[in-house]
């Protein structure tokens, strides 16, 4: 690891907070969790793990979506936000892995990005939780975690994950990536933050500006 900007007290603080993270939508096969993690852009994993704890009793794998009118999928994730787009990807993505990866969802972070709907953030999850690889997918809270502790400056999610593997090891990407989601998530959350008690007050960027907003960014 690198000595950069307090990486250390973060990695041991989040430690003590979060010792066993894990990814909170709910799933049983690496497809379901494709299908929960492009539901959950600009969407709570609450509202996917209500969505798909019904939708996955009745259409649960790639040739199921593959199959179905768009319509039907539409009205199957509605409540999710953005279902139009989401219907779309979801249904092209299950076309792709039925043709392109004899029906199995693919391991290979460039294959995963080939998929329709899939960025960089879903492969890295997809990576990490999925198939147990080395990942750090940079979402909403990594981010503005990242930038309120000092370990990047930057409102590009790609420059944060570079950065971010650049200051950690390896090996504790993808649990780094799964506490700092639970910190932003529960803790160190856009508005109203809980600083009392946080143990990265003496670092946090807003808390020694004295504010509670995201400092402005380059």
């Amino acid at each position: 690891m690198k000595n950069s900007n307090n990486a250390e007290l973060i990695q041991t603080g989040l430690d003590m907070m979060f010792p066993n993270p894990h990814c909170e939508l709910n799933f049983k096969t690496p497809f379901e969790l494709l299908i929960a993690v492009i539901l959950s852009a600009q969407c709570t994993d609450k509202r996917v793990n209500q969505v798909t704890s019904e939708m996955f009793k009745r259409y649960n794998k790639p040739e199921d979506f593959a199959n179905l009118p768009l319509e039907v999928i539409e009205n199957e994730i509605h409540s999710c936000g953005f279902y139009h787009n989401k219907a779309v990807a979801i249904k092209k993505a299950s076309k792709d892995i039925l043709e392109r990866f004899n029906g199995e969802v693919p391991s290979n972070f460039d294959d995963l990005c080939s998929l329709a709907g899939v960025g960089r953030k879903t492969a890295n999850v997809m990576i990490a939780e999925a198939f147990g690889g080395d990942a750090f997918a940079v979402d909403t809270h990594v981010l503005r975690v990242s930038n309120r502790l000092g370990l990047v400056k930057t409102k590009d999610p790609n420059k944060c994950e570079e950065a971010l593997k650049k200051i950690f090891p390896k090996d504790t990407w993808s649990k780094l990536h799964f506490q700092m989601v639970l910190f932003g998530r529960y803790k160190c959350k856009a508005l109203r933050p809980e600083c009392e008690g946080c143990p990265f007050s003496q670092i946090c960027v807003d808390y020694q500006m004295g504010n509670r907003k995201n400092t402005k960014l380059k």
